[in-house]
């Protein structure tokens, strides 16, 4: 596809925020393009596309498989009119309109109006042994790797409901899932707590830390806990390491030039998705660390391409 026309609506991420953007762009003739592929970011699809059953999305009261749920987005965008471009973002150029989007193997990509729906990607441990292991026992995706654990005991690492997601996956095929929390009670919403103690191949370590991963020949044997009250250390054997302890915003495209927060998200000017560079709009995790949820996600595609419509009719 040719890259040198200048685009009215370009959107980086193929979340549901991007994708939500893109299906509201172009329904309003638009003709929006998706860049699916981040440098640095997570997976084409974002997130969702690492999700099981996803129960809470409005719509499908029988729930629906993350995967399947952005690949309806994805079809329904392009139906009314959204290209795809699949290629990693190197670099972008805010200092003047159009804005030059740099991309791997397809040159520039200009655009009157931005909206960055980059998504957010796992928080690691940083620990020894965590990326000499990482595949062989370590990840952060249990619809990925959990089929590898079968009657395996396994780690998940975490307190909050996708923690407690992914210990009750695992559980269809390890012998065990042990959740470690640093803390002495989790963040977890209730239902999703309820789930997890009611769950026999279930069990907890309380106020403890992973210090170190280790293994042999390349997978995984054990890890170093860390009582955060004692501050002694206990070794504990597993045969896998998952993490759940948040996300990092992919911002490193555009740090320098958007504003944003002590942690590194985006900053919007609420309750539009504007940031500080007039044209440039953002979405979904990359400039929401409270919710993180697909339906808010989805929720702030459609007022960003809500707002890069009445940004380009007011500045025809």
């Amino acid at each position: 596809m040719s890259t040198t026309t200048t685009r009215d609506v370009v959107i980086i991420g193929s979340g549901p925020a991007g994708l939500t953007a893109a299906t509201y762009a172009a329904r309003a003739n638009l003709e929006p393009l998706v860049i699916e592929g981040v440098t640095a970011g997570g997976p084409t699809g974002g997130q969702l596309t690492l999700t099981t059953d996803v129960e809470n999305y409005p719509g499908f009261p029988e729930g629906i498989m993350g995967p399947d749920l952005v690949a309806g987005m994805r079809a329904q965008a392009e139906r009314f009119g959204t290209a795809y471009l699949t290629d990693d973002v190197v670099q972008v150029d805010l200092s003047s309109r159009p804005f030059r989007i740099e991309t791997s193997s397809n040159g520039d990509v200009w655009a009157n109006t931005l909206i960055m729906a980059t998504g957010a990607r796992p928080r690691r441990l940083e620990v020894p042994g965590e990326d000499e292991l990482w595949g062989g026992g370590v990840s952060a995706c249990a619809t990925c790797d959990g089929f590898f654990f079968r009657d395996k005991e396994v780690v998940v690492v975490g307190g909050g409901d996708s923690a407690m997601e992914e210990a009750t996956f695992l559980t269809k095929f390890a012998s065990r899932v042990t959740i470690v929390h640093r803390r002495e009670e989790l963040r977890a919403s209730k239902i999703m707590q309820e789930r997890a103690f009611k769950d026999d191949k279930v069990e907890f370590v309380w106020n403890a830390t992973i210090d170190a991963v280790h293994g042999t020949d390349g997978v995984v044997s054990g890890v170093t806990l860390r009582d955060t009250v004692t501050d002694e250390t206990t070794e504990f054997a597993t045969d896998g390491v998952f993490l759940a302890i948040g996300h990092i915003p992919n911002t490193r495209l555009v740090a320098d030039v958007l504003e944003t927060d002590e942690d590194g998200y985006l900053v919007v000017e609420q309750p539009y998705t504007t940031t500080n560079v007039d044209g440039v709009f953002a979405a979904g995790d990359v400039s929401d660390h409270v919710y993180r949820q697909a339906v808010t996600a989805a929720g702030m595609g459609c007022k960003a391409a809500i707002d890069a419509e009445r940004f380009l009719a007011a500045n025809a």
